[in-house]
C-alpha cells in the first residue's frame, strides 16, 4: 500500500486508480477553503428568495472543487455554470459565475428539508420568540446507482461523534470485486467514510445517515450508497444543532418557481432516477410543471426563454414571466447565463436501504 502523508493523514492510492487519484485527494485537503456562513435570516415568513449571485476572479492556485467549497456549493454546481472552464486549472483571472441564490423548497419551513435534484439541505431552527426566521443551507450528496435515498418524511433517531462504519456486505463485495477489500469495521479515522460526525434517520430501519465525509470533493454528487453526505466543516456546524426527534423531508424537486415583485422567478436543475444519478432533463415534462406552477395567475411567460431555461438546468435562477395586469404587457429579456430545470425521476419511498449497517454502524 502506496501513499502521500499530508499533515496527519495518509492518502493512499492502492485500489483508488493510482497517483492520479492520491493527488486529488491531496488537492482536495491542501486547497479547500472553510465553506462561507450559509445562514439566512427571512425579511418576511412568506420570503421564497435567499443568497446571491455574484461573479469572482481566479488566482493561478484556485480549482474549481476548492471555490465551490469555499462558497457552500457542490463541485458539480460551479462546474455545471461554468463550463468552460477547466475544473482543475483555470488558470489566473477567469471569471467565474458563482450562484448563490436559491428558491426556498415548498412545503413546511421546519426541521431539515434535502432537495435531491439539487443537491442541497435547508436546515430551519425553532425561530425563538418574537425573533427572526432563519434557514441553513449545505450541499450534499446523496445516493447511486442500486443504492436509493428514500423519499418522504423521517425524523433523526441518533447522533453520534467519530463513528465506526461498518460496510455492510454489499459494498463489501463491491469493494472486493474492484481489488481494494475493506474490513468488517472501520473506526474514526482519515479512512472512514463517514467523517467526524453522523445523524442516524428512521428511514430505511435506521440505515440511513446524514454524515461527513473523509473525500469532501465528491460533495455535490450522487456518490454515496444512499446516505446524504456533507463537507466536514459543514456536518460539524451542523450537528450541534440538531436534536434527537428533527423532522427531515426528503423531496424531488428539480423545478423551484417563486414569485417576487411581480416577476416569475425559475430554478431548474437536472432531474434525478431512482439511483440518484442526474439525467437530462424532458422539456415538455418541465413546461408542464411550469404551467402547473403558474396555475390561474394572469402572467406574461417568455415562453421560448423559460425553455432554455429549463433545457439549461444550471441551477441559476431566470425571471421568466410577469404579472400581466395588461394582456399586453412584455416579456421579460432573457438575462445572462439563465438557468434551466430538470425533470423529476422519483425514487420510490420504500427504496432499498443500500447503506446498511449494524447499530451503531452507518452507511456512506
Amino acid at each position: 500500500m502506496e501513499g502521500i502523508v499530508v499533515g496527519k493523514k495518509l492518502i493512499r492510492w492502492s485500489g483508488y486508480g493510482g497517483i492520479a487519484a492520491a493527488l486529488i485527494g491531496l488537492l482536495a485537503l491542501a486547497g479547500a477553503d472553510r465553506a462561507r456562513a450559509t445562514v439566512y435570516t427571512l425579511p418576511t415568513p412568506d420570503a421564497t428568495v435567499v443568497g446571491e449571485d455574484q461573479t469572482v476572479e481566479t488566482v493561478y492556485e484556485d480549482t474549481l472543487y476548492d471555490l465551490a467549497r469555499k462558497y457552500s456549493l457542490g463541485s458539480e454546481e460551479l462546474i455545471r455554470v461554468n463550463p468552460d472552464v477547466d475544473p482543475w486549472l483555470p488558470g489566473a483571472g477567469k471569471k467565474l459565475i458563482v450562484p448563490g441564490r436559491h428558491i426556498l423548497p415548498p412545503g413546511p419551513r421546519e426541521g431539515i428539508v434535502v432537495n435531491l435534484p439539487e443537491h442541497r439541505l435547508y436546515y430551519y431552527p425553532k425561530p425563538k420568540r418574537g425573533g427572526p426566521i432563519e434557514v441553513i443551507t449545505y450541499p450534499v450528496s446523496i445516493g447511486k446507482m442500486d443504492w436509493r435515498t428514500p423519499l418522504g418524511t423521517t425524523r433523526v433517531i441518533g447522533k453520534q461523534k467519530n463513528p465506526t462504519w461498518y460496510p455492510p456486505e454489499s459494498v463489501r463485495k463491491e469493494h472486493a470485486a474492484a481489488g481494494d477489500p475493506l474490513p468488517a469495521s472501520v473506526p474514526s479515522g482519515p479512512d472512514n467514510p463517514l467523517g467526524l460526525f453522523a445523524m442516524r434517520l428512521a428511514a430505511g430501519n435506521g440505515t440511513y445517515l446524514i454524515h461527513g465525509t473523509n473525500n469532501p470533493i465528491a460533495v455535490g454528487l450522487a456518490v454515496t450508497h444512499g446516505c446524504i453526505r456533507m463537507y466536514p466543516d459543514d456536518v460539524a456546524a451542523l450537528f450541534p444543532l440538531i436534536a434527537v426527534g428533527t423532522q427531515v423531508r426528503l423531496i424531488n424537486q428539480p423545478v423551484k418557481v417563486a414569485w417576487v415583485d411581480g416577476e416569475l422567478l425559475l430554478e431548474a436543475h437536472p432531474p434525478v432516477d431512482a439511483q440518484g444519478q442526474s439525467f437530462e432533463p424532458d422539456i415538455d415534462q418541465f413546461a408542464e410543471m411550469l404551467r402547473a406552477a403558474v396555475g390561474d395567475t394572469t402572467v406574461a411567460i417568455h415562453w421560448d426563454y423559460a425553455r432554455e431555461v429549463l433545457q439549461k438546468a444550471d441551477g441559476v435562477i431566470a425571471t421568466v414571466a410577469l404579472v400581466a395586469d395588461d394582456p399586453n404587457a412584455p416579456a421579460p429579456a432573457p438575462a445572462a447565463d439563465p438557468a434551466p430545470t430538470a425533470a423529476p425521476g422519483t425514487p420510490p419511498p420504500d427504496a432499498p436501504a443500500g447503506d446498511a449497517v449494524k447499530q451503531p454502524a452507518s452507511g456512506q
